[in-house]
């Protein structure tokens, strides 16, 4: 099967990564910041450092024993699964790295990276075996961007923005359980990101047709420029349970929505 983007152009991307979500690998590196480019989700999850603790067993998730045959369901789980990694990390259940290795390992064959993330899977379950949790990072965040390296050398831009989409959709759904569980003003404000929301909105509209056509993506853009509103607030306003406990609602139907294979 040739790579979506190998077989006709995917729509250009423009819109701007908000600043904090960029790698600084990203910058150093030749490939800069560009329509490749996708948000580090290991930017995303320390924002969740703010939000301990985490509810883990509440919105643990197991990654399906089949594997898709569609790349993009592919690029989505893995998201979700790199998300996992540093969910993992965070609440230093060092026992689940290699079960993660393992799965780490089979998406990446699967979307023709395989090499590339077998040496971060090796190194995983070294980290996670001398308990060194910067170096259990730092390896999820090598495995993201050398995965997308991947898929830049196949032109499959759309799919490294795939990735990047559902480690934000899982570190939502964790963020949104942990504010609504445990409410401040505060709390509540790390993830009022509507700068975000925007972003993968117009990303999500940017993808190649067959992929942003498909009714669960049409129903996802609708979520995430609803969200967008949702988490803009009045000059002077705060943040209210009310608000939060919606945007968990609506953080659950992405889940739901972006973990909807292709039939």
């Amino acid at each position: 099967m040739l790579p979506l983007s190998a077989e006709e152009p995917a729509a250009e991307n423009n819109v701007a990564i908000p600043k904090d979500l960029v790698d600084d690998a990203h910058v150093r590196e030749e490939l800069a910041v560009n329509e490749f480019t996708a948000p580090s989700i290991s930017k995303m999850f320390d924002t969740l450092q703010f939000l301990m603790p985490l509810p883990i067993a509440e919105v643990a998730r197991k990654m399906p024993d089949r594997m898709s045959q569609d790349r993009a369901d592919l690029a989505i789980e893995l998201g979700f699964l790199i998300a996992d990694g540093f969910l993992v990390v965070q609440a230093e259940q060092l026992d689940q790295v290699e079960e993660l290795a393992k799965d780490l390992t089979r998406y990446g064959k699967a979307l023709g990276a395989g090499d590339r993330v077998n040496r971060h899977a090796a190194s995983l379950l070294e980290c996670a075996k001398n308990k060194n949790v910067e170096q259990l990072k730092k390896e999820l965040t090598a495995t993201q961007r050398d995965v997308e390296q991947e898929l830049v050398s196949l032109r499959d831009a759309d799919l490294a923005h795939l990735i990047s989409l559902g480690g934000w959709i899982r570190a939502l759904e964790v963020s949104t359980v942990a504010v609504d569980k445990q409410f401040s003003p505060e709390r509540a404000r790390k993830v009022m990101r509507e700068d975000i929301a925007d972003y993968y909105t117009e990303s999500v509209a940017g993808l190649e047709p067959r992929i942003s056509e498909r009714p669960n993506y049409l129903a996802m853009r609708d979520i995430l420029a609803g969200l967008r509103t949702e988490m803009t607030l009045e000059e002077g306003k705060e943040p209210t349970p009310a608000m939060m406990a919606e945007i968990r609602k609506q953080a659950a139907k992405l889940v739901e929505l972006a973990l909807q294979r292709q039939q």
